[in-house]
């Protein structure tokens, strides 16, 4: 009897370990690091750059060399961020930001998906992952 209590106990209190260590967006940030986007285009992924966090502040993308300025970010409940700052090439010459969506996932590396509204009105979507 007092074997099986123990069971489960251990049972209980590994679920309760693994349960605390799963991201979720309840903090309102993503995971630091830097976060390596591409984008699918005619075939094949075309690199866009690195994207560094580090809590709620965000620098690049960034191809060659270092990002020159950090700015915050928010990202809600849902995992929808809003970029507080320029986004490199995401938001010049006429491109904007239409959404960002992050995905935290325990079985995959942390995520977000930026959807950009070009100037012509067509959209274009690149996936940014933790390296």
């Amino acid at each position: 009897m007092a074997s099986r209590i123990s069971c489960i106990f251990s049972t209980m209190l590994l679920a309760a370990a693994s349960g605390s260590a799963h991201a979720d967006f309840t903090d309102g940030k993503l995971p630091d690091g830097t976060y390596h986007c591409e984008v699918y285009l005619l075939g094949m992924f075309l690199s866009l750059g690195d994207i560094t966090i580090k809590g709620n502040v965000y620098s690049g993308p960034v191809t060659f060399g270092t990002a020159r300025q950090g700015y915050n970010y928010q990202m809600d409940a849902n995992g929808e961020i809003t970029w507080l700052g320029p986004l490199g090439g995401y938001t010049t010459g006429g491109n904007s930001i239409s959404l960002t969506q992050a995905t935290l996932d325990g079985q995959t590396s942390p995520s977000f998906d930026i959807i950009m509204k070009q100037p012509d009105g067509a959209f274009t979507a690149s996936t940014c992952t933790k390296r």
